[in-house]
Formats: C-alpha cells, structure tokens, sequence
C-alpha cells in the first residue's frame, strides 16, 4: 500500500505528488486559510479553525461554563468581560491527569478551607494527609486571628485520558466524592476522547502519538462530544489571541506510560502549529463591529511539559524495561526537536516555512525523577520495601504540585486572585517582581530540573519573641541553609511538611551525597560541586523567591542567595530572579536550572536504554558498545555520523517494545484513522511517526551543544590604560 510520507518532504513535493490542479488548489487553500502561507511544515495537518467567529463563540461557551452565571439578572454581557485564568494545566494520562487533579483539589481545598465549608470531621481527616496538611500550612489557613490567609490562583486544569471511563474513575474517586469538589470546581473540564479510541495505547507511546494525531488533525465539528471544539478553541485556535488571556500552558505527564507519554508532545506540537501559524501571518484579519479587537495580537506565551521520569533503580525488584524504553523514546524526541528549534541553522534557512517545519511541543521540558520518594524514604531513616506504591505516587505528586504553586503565583497578574484579595491580605503590589511569560520564554529552553526548599518564618522576623524552630537551633532565617536544602537528595522537611531538594540527580545518589557533604564541611565552598556537567554547563537559571506578607528579605541574604547561585552555576548566559509576597505563609526557594539535565545520569541512561532497544542491530543490542560510544559521541571534538549508520537501523522499531506481532497492530489503527478522518489527503502512516536515526543524531548533536557550554567573562576594555605598550613590530637596533 502506498502511502505519501507528510513529515519527510517539503511542500512542493506534497503538492506535486501525482495531484490533480483542482486538488492542488484545495490544499494550498486549505492550509493557507491557517496561516496565511502554505507552510512546508503544514505536513502535520493539525485541524485549526480559521473562522475568528467561530473561536469566539466556543471561547464564549467554555467561559459560561467556567464562569457560570450565578446571578440570571446579569446580562450576558458582562459575563463575557471575565478573563480566563492566566494558567492552564492539561494532565494527560493517568499519571497527568492524577496530577492535574490533585492540583485542582488542593486549591480547592484551601479556599475550602478559609470560607468554612467543611464541617469539623471532614477538617480533621483531611488534616491528617501530608500534602493537604502541607498546604494549609503553607498557606496559613488555621483558624487563628495572627495571620491572615492567602488565597492561591486558580488555574483552568483540563484532564484527558484515551480511556473511556477517565470521568468514571474521577467521579468515583475520593476526590470525586467528598464535598462536591467536581461540581464546584468549574475550572476542571475533563476531555472526553472515548469516541476516537476507548482502551488506552497499551503502554507504546506511538501508538499514543498516533491515536493523538487522529485526534487532532479531526474537525471539531465532527465530534459527538460538543464540549470537545469549545476546549480545542482554547488550547489550540486562540492561544496568543486578545480573547483568550492565557498564556502559561503546563502538560502533565509520564514519561514511562503509552497514552500521557505518546499524547502530550503531540498536544504541545499541535498548539506551537496554531500558534507560530497566526504569528507568520501578515493578512489584515477579516474582522467585524462584534469581533473587533479580539485577533490576534502578538503576544508570547510559554508552554511547558511537566515529565515524569521513572525510577531507574528500584530496590525492591528489576523496573519494566519498557518504562524506561518508552521515557527514552519521549526523551530523544524532545531533544532533536529542539536541536531542530535552537540550533539547526547549519542552511541559514530562516525563512517562515522553514520555521514552521522545525517547532517543538514546549518551550521548556522540566524533568521530575519518580525517584523522589525513594530518596525521601532513605533519608528520613523509613523501610523503602515496605513503601506503598500510592504512597509514593501520592507524594510525588505533592512535590510537583509545590513546583507549579510556586511558577503559577511567580507570574500571576491580580485578574487571577479574588477581587478582594489584596485589600483583605494588605498586600503592597509594588514590591512584587514578576515573572510574565515572555520572562520564561525567554529564560527557560530546553530540559529543566528544579531545586526547592522551604522555611517558616520566625516570630522574631515580625518583632515578635524569637522561636528556635530549625535543628540547629538558629533564632533566624539560615539562607544557605534554605539554599543547601533546595539542592540536597529529596527529603522531607518535618517543620514545614514540603518535599524539598532536587527533581533530578545530577549524579547517582551515593556519589552526589558525599559531594554535597563535602560542600557542606567546607563552609559551602562549590569547589566539587560546579564541576559536575550539571552545573557547571547550566545557561540560565530563574530563581523563584517566595515572601509571607510583612517579612521583608534582608538585602544581605539575598546578596548570599545570589552569591550561591553565581558560584554553583559559572557558566549561565542568564539569570532571572521573582519575588513573590503574600502568596505563602513561608519562605519559599524555587530554581529553575536549564539545559545542564540532560547531561545528568538518569537522563542519558533512559536515552540509551531506548536506542539500543529499538534502533540497534543485533550485533550492539546486548553489549555496552552503544553505552560507550554514546559518551565519545558527546565527548569528542568531531561527530562521525557515519558511526551511528554502522550501529543503527534507519528507523525505531516499535514491536522492540510490544510483545505481540506490530505488523498485525498497524493495519488496525491506520484503519481507524481513514475511517475517522474520511479524507485521503489527510492520511498519516503509522510508519511517518517512527522516529528515525536523524533523530537519534540530532539528540546527540543537542547534547554535544550543552556538554561545550561555556562562557567568556567580561574583560574591561579601556583607552586610558598607561601600562599597555603599543608593539609596532621594529627590532631594535636595525
């Protein structure tokens, strides 16, 4: 069966490909209805509506849904004048949408929390879990007349799963039950994609990929599910437009799972296609009287996926090998994507269609090992093998969720907190530095690890009788010992009830542990430290500092927090810093270190793993030559490509994965995508997804990049120095 390869050639070819005029004329037509060009990379044939109208109306009817009208008096029209959150989180799977929702329930049950909406047993059981206690706490929601809560912003979370009953287990779930959390929290809408697949992706992320494809390059008209084209509106046809005011997309997933592993970058690319699309185009939009002002206008937002590694050594027994098989897949991918965005300029090619064919699923990818739990166990002296695995699940979950609270509050404008908020916290907005999202655009890039730690802070910060609450028995805030705990193995902090430390090792844990020790016992000398590849080749940091309202930082300990930051990360082209007041009733340190992960242990490993898996041939499958020569590809100082044609086959082999017959599997789900998508030109073969050995090359050609980053200091260039001698070259004496 012959198939036409979209992602493999350019524009023309695709036009010139045995079509008809007519047909030739209905493509460019369609697709420059898009973008105003007929893009080369309109290979990926997302489905965007073009009709300003309509975008508006399904935002129109999502904002109802999730601003319901309590007040039938009201117009409609001033309904219409709310603006969406600034913050959208899309969990995707189970693992995402697990996440995803536990965000919405904790924020849920803050506000819960300070309006007195649960009765005293509810309050008691709830107080006994870690993650809602450590909310509370941290957002100071005891009933006492000392402090004042603080309310969280609340994100629009959008939940999806390719399993049929993802309402079912929601619904059902504890969450679900108690205190009517899925009616009243209207900002969580699940996404219902049953119609197109019911059974999960069977742990194989391209079959998750591909079954996302078929999602995505369907019209929304053409769904049973009507509330589908009014979400598809807001994530992809508006994002960047006036009408839609958010502009912080975070995918939640795991990277070891079929469904969130395969959908997610998928999603993200289908959002970067819309997006990039509308900034490409230079027509005057066809606007009238009721959509004036409502088109798009540039304005930059910043997406992120949120991945969830799995453990690399699990104490307790051998880990699936496809779970690290398919987090390495997710993993290469993301990185020739972005070797492609960042740095693949060898043709200085820059024109728009060249553009358009290189775009990435996030801007950023930040990385959160499942491993933090394990790590917690250790060193809070617990019994890892008796660990129940909802347990680590749960926690694990509360680490990421502290992460997003502490990104969302770093760049939330006032629209995104209760009218009274401030004028109940009494809190002085001009004092806050924000971070918007074209900070982080500009900022973040690339693979992401977070380092966080959290103190509360003493009476004796607020003029009050000083209370010893640390182990060491300080009266006052220790910054380099908050700063130390952000970069330490994950633990808990017993005071606070947080997850701290770093969301992906640098180093295997024994090595990394006595490293931080030895920077520990010298007086927080970095010597050691600013050596390891993680640090040392770091291009940015954004370094998040969050305030309870009425402490003021000292301007010495945050010259000491940035004094730590310029001696653990030499080399960083960029620094950002927020400062955040009134969001938390601690202290709370966030940094965001870019790039640098991908040189980390876990991360090389999970690539390796999935190449000699599903790319080598029989001759490397085995040993650890593909181990090694993947470190001299990094290392070198010349990439012979023609090695990796020695060692790999030219394309990724997914039955490598799947214990049954792929070539049976195949037919079976292209079969679906005719039959849900009734347009030829529109077909895409399972064999166009594979990832090929280009991408293998172009993933180590990104790692090569980051392994070389340097940079060169400022030298003082001055005319007025009276030691230099002007050297003309004379000898003497001649």
């Amino acid at each position: 069966m012959a198939t036409k390869t979209p992602r493999t050639t350019d524009q023309d070819e695709v036009i010139t490909n045995e079509k008809s005029p007519a047909v030739i004329k209905k493509y460019v037509k369609r697709h420059s209805s898009v973008g105003g060009n007929a893009f080369a990379s309109d290979s990926y044939m997302y489905f965007t509506e073009s009709d300003l109208n309509k975008i508006l109306v399904n935002l129109d009817q999502l904002r109802s849904s999730v601003f319901p009208n309590i007040n039938p008096d009201i117009e409609d029209s001033l309904k219409k004048q709310q603006d969406f959150p600034s913050v959208c989180l899309i969990g995707l799977g189970r693992c995402g949408s697990n996440i995803a929702l536990d965000v919405a329930s904790l924020v849920y049950s803050a506000r819960s929390f300070y309006l007195n909406e649960f009765n005293n047993e509810e309050r008691q059981h709830r107080e006994q879990e870690r993650p809602i206690s450590w909310i509370k706490r941290s957002l100071s929601l005891s009933n006492t007349a000392a402090t004042k809560p603080v309310f969280l912003i609340e994100p629009l979370v959008m939940l999806g799963d390719l399993d049929k009953d993802i309402e079912g287990r929601i619904r059902f779930s504890s969450k679900g039950e108690k205190s009517g959390f899925l009616y009243d929290y209207t900002k969580m809408k699940i996404m219902d994609l049953s119609e197109v697949h019911a059974g999960g992706a069977g742990n194989a992320p391209i079959l998750g990929q591909y079954l996302a494809k078929i999602i995505l390059n369907k019209d929304t008209q053409r769904f049973s599910n009507a509330d589908w084209k009014f979400i598809h509106s807001y994530l992809i046809d508006s994002c960047g437009i006036k009408a839609n005011q958010s502009r912080l997309y975070f995918y939640i997933f795991s990277a070891g799972g079929g469904t969130g592993s395969g959908m997610a970058s998928e999603f993200g690319l289908a959002q970067q296609y819309a997006y990039m699309s509308k900034t490409f185009d230079t027509r005057s939009p066809n606007e009238d009287e009721e959509n004036r002002g409502h088109s798009f206008v540039f304005e930059p937002i910043f997406t992120s996926g949120i991945c969830i590694l799995p453990n690399i050594s699990d104490h307790g027994g051998e880990m699936s090998e496809a779970l690290h098989i398919n987090a390495g897949r997710l993993l290469c991918k993301y990185l020739a994507e972005e070797w492609d965005f960042s740095y693949n300029f060898d043709n200085e090619d820059t024109n728009d269609a060249s553009v358009m064919h290189r775009i990435r699923p996030w801007n950023a990818m930040m990385l959160i090992s499942n491993d933090i739990m394990r790590y917690a166990e250790e060193t809070d002296d617990g019994d890892i093998q008796h660990i129940d695995v909802n347990a680590m699940e749960k926690y694990a979950n509360q680490y990421i969720s502290q992460q997003i609270f502490n990104i969302l509050t770093a760049q939330a404008v006032t629209t995104d907190y209760d009218e009274n908020y401030f004028r109940r916290a009494g809190i002085d907005i001009g004092e806050t530095i924000r971070l918007d999202a074209n900070d982080l655009f500009m900022s973040l890039a690339g693979p992401v690890a977070v380092a966080y730690a959290e103190s509360v802070i003493p009476d004796a910060a607020l003029n009050t009788d000083k209370v010893k609450i640390y182990d060491k028995h300080n009266d006052d805030l220790d910054i380099d010992d908050l700063f130390f705990r952000s970069i330490d193995l994950p633990h808990f902090n017993k005071v606070t009830q947080a997850i701290e430390g770093i969301s992906l090792l640098p180093i295997e844990s024994g090595r990394y542990r006595e490293a931080l020790q030895n920077y520990l016992d010298n007086d927080y000398n970095p010597a050691e430290l600013k050596d390891l590849h993680f640090f040392k080749n770091c291009s940015s940091v954004v370094s998040i500092v969050s305030l309870p309202k009425d402490y003021k930082l000292s301007y010495m300990d945050l010259n000491k927090l940035k004094s730590h930051l310029n001696s653990l990360f030499p080399n960083t082209t960029l620094k950002r810093y927020a400062l955040v007041i009134g969001a938390s009733a601690n202290i709370s340190l966030t940094t965001l270190i870019a790039k640098s992960p991908c040189l980390s242990d876990d991360f090389l490993t999970l690539i390796v793993a999935y190449i000699k898996r599903c790319f080598a041939q029989d001759d490397y499958r085995f040993d650890d030559k593909i181990d090694m020569s993947m470190l001299d590809f990094i290392r070198s100082d010349k990439f012979d490509e023609k090695l990796i044609d020695d060692m790999l086959n030219e394309h990724e082999n997914p039955a490598k994965i799947l214990d049954t017959n792929w070539y049976a599997i195949k037919p079976m789900y292209e079969k679906k995508y005719r039959e849900l998508i009734n347009n030829n030109d529109k077909f895409v073969s399972i064999n166009d997804i594979r990832l090929s050995r280009d991408s293998v090359k172009k993933a180590i050609k990104y790692l090569r990049e980051i392994y070389r980053h340097k940079i060169s200091k400022t030298r003082v260039i001055s005319l007025n120095d009276q030691g230099a001698e002007v050297k003309t070259g004379r000898k003497k004496g001649g």
